[in-house]
């Protein structure tokens, strides 16, 4: 593949969508990742040493991975050779390496760009290795998706991964001040309109100045306020993909609100995936989960109100079932919280592990022949209701095993109850045990 195609005299540039128009030309252009080109940058470190390596490009979309890639070429002076994980095969790939071969040995060096690198399966990714490895090619790879899930460790192994940050309110202004220079027009919004047509792009510099260019070509008559831009362009889904890593970051991020105790930073969470198509059934299991998780037993009404609210969605549907898994999230951000559960389960199982098969003391097994009676089954169990307060202290662990304490309540909610509770048991099992 040859080098990015300039713009022919006789090309007519209204033709050419705004973005390209706009594409920066040197590197100090790009906007919105100086932490990886300006002064101590990791890829200005590169392009002041003239020495390029291979490098992951991880960012949203319209961050300028693609521009940078293209830029850096340039700037060390590597043939730029672009490819696409979703048009391409080994085929395309091993055409470029050949030619890149050839290259290499006339002293040309080449920069291979992928992207959407994450869409090649594990035995794609593998060709690029030898030729990383001796220098036949550079490679620069592009993902929207989490490099650590999404490549080989082996290909990770040989590329610095660099995090493009998604675009700022401050740096697509700068986009948008850049587009009415160019373009000689202003924008006939309103200040309110204007912050919501950046709010639009959600980060997405491309799509910021597709907006700003169908507002640009076609001026409306009058100043458009907020309202009337929103029905101009529609609204833009929420970039959000509920199989990659935007579903795992956003349950993550409704969880640990939640967890918090942020009631609003948790409803957001909540809206930022529903508006982003996520299915409500599966935010309820999450929330269920939540329930018996983290509030546990310093709430035990939690669960109800946590199967209360996913069977409510169910009979009610959507939109008007949210309104119960609004309700949930709020009830379960307010509710006191504890994990005393979860962690004595982990506890309890490693325990169980840990132990193998001991046998269970006689005097708790049931003892329904008469040879299991000649052995000791049931000899000397006390019957708890016979006893004094329903509790007679009696060791229910193995033989074999010392006594442990696997459930430990927090401090907060229905568990200070509970707490106390285990103290007077405590108490009355080592008075009890004294007079044996």
């Amino acid at each position: 593949m040859s080098p990015a195609k300039e713009t022919s005299l006789f090309e007519n540039p209204a033709q050419r969508p705004l973005a390209d128009t706009l594409r920066p030309k040197i590197l100090s252009e790009v906007i919105g990742q100086d932490h990886l080109l300006k002064d101590d940058g990791p890829i200005a470190r590169m392009v002041a040493a003239k020495h390029l390596a291979s490098i992951i490009l991880w960012g949203p979309p319209g961050c300028g991975k693609t521009t940078i890639a293209r830029l850096l070429a340039n700037e060390v002076g590597l043939r730029f050779e672009l490819v696409s994980a979703v048009m391409s095969g080994v085929v395309e790939l091993r055409k470029i390496f050949e030619t890149a071969e050839k290259n290499h040995d006339m002293g040309i060096g080449t920069l291979l760009f992928v992207d959407e690198i994450h869409r090649f399966n594990r035995a794609q990714q593998d060709a690029f290795l030898p030729y990383v490895e001796n220098g036949t090619v550079i490679l620069v790879g592009a993902t929207t998706e989490n490099p650590s899930f999404e490549l080989n460790g082996a290909l990770l192994s040989r590329a610095q991964v660099c995090v493009l940050n998604r675009l700022d309110e401050a740096a697509q202004e700068e986009l948008l001040a850049r587009a009415e220079k160019n373009t000689g027009k202003k924008l006939l919004v309103t200040d309110e309109a204007r912050s919501a047509l950046i709010a639009m792009a959600d980060g997405d510099g491309r799509y910021l100045l597709t907006l700003a260019e169908d507002l640009l070509t076609a001026p409306p008559k009058e100043i458009l306020d907020k309202e009337a831009l929103i029905k101009r362009l529609q609204k833009r889904a929420p970039l959000y993909d509920k199989k990659q890593d935007s579903h795992y970051n956003l349950i993550s991020a409704l969880h640990k609100s939640l967890r918090g105790s942020d009631v609003d930073a948790a409803l957001y969470w909540f809206f930022r995936m529903t508006e982003g198509g996520e299915d409500p059934h599966y935010i309820a299991r999450r929330l269920t989960r939540f329930a018996v998780e983290d509030v546990g037993l310093a709430n035990p009404a939690a669960l109800t109100q946590a199967i209360a609210a996913w069977q409510a969605y169910e009979r009610l549907g959507s939109p008007e079932g949210e309104l119960a898994l609004t309700q949930l999230v709020i009830y379960l951000a307010v509710s006191p919280k504890s994990n005393a559960a979860y962690v004595a389960m982990s506890v309890a199982k490693a325990a169980a592990a840990r132990y193998g098969s001991l046998m269970p003391p006689k005097h708790i097994l049931n003892a329904p022949t008469k040879l299991m009676k000649e052995q000791g089954y049931a000899e000397g169990y006390e019957y708890d209701h016979d006893a004094p307060d329903a509790f007679s202290g009696q060791n229910y662990f193995p033989d074999a095993m010392v006594r442990q304490e696997f459930y430990r309540p927090s401090p907060r909610g229905h568990e200070k109850d509970i707490a106390t509770r285990l103290l007077e048991l405590k108490a009355l099992r080592l008075a009890r045990s004294k007079k044996e």
